[in-house]
């Protein structure tokens, strides 16, 4: 093993400490998520309708930061389990609206523990959470052009 370019040592690299720490996050999720029987990704786009119901299917997408040929099946499979419906715009019916059926609006009271559930799962306090969180929020916002 050569030591004449420590920048390229794994133990280094910033990408891979992110890359390691969202599979790890990721797949603390999955025991919880599964009692609901969501996949991380679905739970992202619930996050987003239970904020704001009735959006865009490319805003979703913009928001959750996954283009459409991920996200147009992960809606499907919402869809076929009743917590959301997607409708055409009467005007352009290339735009697509995606609606929280009630069941959708249900499920937001009964996922409401589970970032406390997540907390408890990582040993850090909420100060180092947040912390960590308003660096993460800066570095991808370096990648939007102008800040957004």
């Amino acid at each position: 093993m050569s030591d004449k370019f420590p920048e390229l040592n794994l133990d280094n690299q910033l990408c891979f400490s992110l890359y390691a720490a969202s599979r790890h996050v990721t797949r603390l999720y999955q025991p919880i998520l599964k009692k609901y029987e969501l996949t991380y990704p679905q739970y992202i786009v619930l996050l987003i309708l239970w904020q704001q119901d009735g959006l865009l299917v490319k805003e979703i997408g913009k928001r959750a930061q996954l283009k459409s040929n991920t996200l147009t099946p992960l809606l499907k499979r919402l869809e076929q389990g009743n917590l959301l419906k997607r409708e055409r715009d009467t005007e352009d019916e290339r735009q697509c609206y995606v609606y929280l059926t009630e069941k959708g609006k249900s499920l937001e009271t009964q996922c409401a523990c589970i970032p406390s559930q997540m907390l408890k799962q990582t040993d850090m306090s909420l100060e180092k959470i947040l912390e960590l969180k308003q660096l993460l929020d800066q570095l991808i916002q370096l990648q939007e052009p102008h800040g957004k």
